[in-house]
């Protein structure tokens, strides 16, 4: 073995090392890129103020959002002020007929609906006011109108609510 490899070695590891230690951002494989002085998060209770309320879409999208911050993060969820803090509510629980069409016996008539589900959102990152948001976040579900809602709601409020939790989260550590 030559004499200088040991000495390369040692510089590679010392560049190494400074490389890994000098990173000033947090990436994830979830996409997410926090600084290291953000430890915590706080999400406070989503209520639903839309006008149609299912009982159960509160809580289901309040901890859809915790777990997606707990498990893809590694921040530490509070009960009370965090590093990033997230409040706001439901405005909006539509339902709406699609794509109508005529019957045989001539009668408008949808051939799908479409449930929709509004939150508005406030953001505040105590390290960073300039991420600082608040904004309306909406997605929807679409299904046949040859099924009632009760058929489908419950599969309709899971893909909502996954779909407007990873909005969020690409919006507010993301940076997207």
């Amino acid at each position: 073995m030559p004499k200088h490899s040991g000495k390369f070695l040692l510089t590679t590891l010392f560049v190494s090392i400074l490389l890994v230690t000098g990173c000033r951002i947090n990436y994830s494989f979830t996409g997410a890129s926090i600084a290291p002085d953000v430890k915590t998060v706080y999400i406070d209770y989503f209520p639903n103020r839309a006008r149609v309320v299912n009982p159960t879409l509160s809580n289901t999208f309040t901890e859809a959002l915790k777990d997606k911050f707990v498990n893809e993060t590694g921040l530490t969820l509070r009960n009370d002020q965090g590093d990033l803090e997230f409040s706001g509510e439901i405005t909006g629980y539509d339902i709406r007929p699609l794509s109508i069409q005529k019957s045989n016996d001539g009668r408008d008539v949808a051939s799908q609906n479409r449930l929709t589900v509004t939150v508005k959102v406030k953001f505040v990152n105590n390290k960073d006011h300039d991420q600082d948001f608040n904004s309306t976040f909406s997605a929807f579900f679409d299904w046949d109108s040859t099924k009632n809602l009760s058929d489908v709601e419950d599969q309709a409020v899971s893909d909502i609510t996954e779909q407007l939790v990873d909005d969020i989260f690409n919006r507010s550590v993301a940076n997207w």
